[in-house]
């Protein structure tokens, strides 16, 4: 289980998030959702170790990694703009992370991550050969084989469009139940987050709106904010989201 309490972050003497504290069980999906300046961004970055937090503290099943460096945290994430290396090919991409741990995975482990993504038929193509949706791959994959405890996504779904788009959400769910992988997405969009999340997590302004499944989120919104974020985002009546999201919300 991973666990945020009263997490508290200010830039410039401004209050960006405030009194954050939730609770995230192992193999969950959790989307942190809300507008751009929200603290959605600033909260995942805090949640992997790559910027401090002034006050409270990450408890990861039981033990408190709040000081503990990034490196060590054993998470990884998948950022917005993939971070592939352009003078690398897609294998040599993927593998990247494993050059210092070179008994980390088995060639079994490594090849079922790539027959899983799909990804042998592109493994020696140049990444400017890739399309949007191979790139995502390539960037799941390098992130795979590192094995982490925590799958962090920064908006993995912003470039991507029409079918590539659903194909990948698909994928991202397929991992998470098939690595067992705690997976947390940042995105500012009310359909992905509902679609693909076990718990939402609705951030404005720094503090948290609502946590809690896509239903209790549809069906009962905690406050104003909430039900015109998601239900005016997505443009539609309280009694047409279950025929929008079916079996999910039933």
């Amino acid at each position: 289980m991973l666990e945020l309490k009263n997490i508290k972050k200010t830039f410039d003497n401004k209050v960006v998030l405030s009194e954050i504290s939730l609770q995230i069980e192992n193999g969950e999906i959790v989307s942190m959702l809300g507008v751009s300046g929200s603290g959605k961004t600033t909260l995942l970055n805090i949640i992997l170790g790559l910027i401090p937090m002034d006050s409270g503290s990450i408890i990861y099943n039981g033990e408190d990694i709040s000081k503990v460096a990034m490196k060590k945290r054993g998470f990884n994430i998948v950022f917005q703009d993939y971070a592939l290396f352009p003078n690398l090919n897609a294998f040599k991409n993927i593998i990247y992370g494993l050059r210092n741990k070179p008994n980390l995975l088995s060639k079994e482990e490594l090849d079922d991550i790539i027959d899983f993504l799909e990804l042998r038929p592109h493994l020696y193509k140049k990444i400017e050969e890739l399309s949007g949706g191979q790139k995502q791959r390539v960037a799941l994959a390098r992130t795979l084989v590192t094995k982490p405890k925590i799958l962090l996504l920064d908006e993995p779904l912003s470039a991507l469009d029409g079918v590539i788009k659903e194909t990948i959400k698909d994928r991202i769910k397929a991992i998470t139940k098939k690595y067992k992988i705690t997976t947390i997405i940042v995105t500012h969009d009310p359909e992905e987050a509902l679609t693909m999340s076990d718990k939402v997590l609705i951030i404005d302004k720094g503090s948290i709106s609502q946590y809690g499944t896509p239903k209790d989120v549809i069906t009962k919104p905690n406050n104003s904010f909430v039900e015109e974020f998601i239900v005016h985002q997505l443009q539609i009546k309280r009694d047409n989201i279950h025929n929008l999201f079916g079996a999910c919300y039933a």
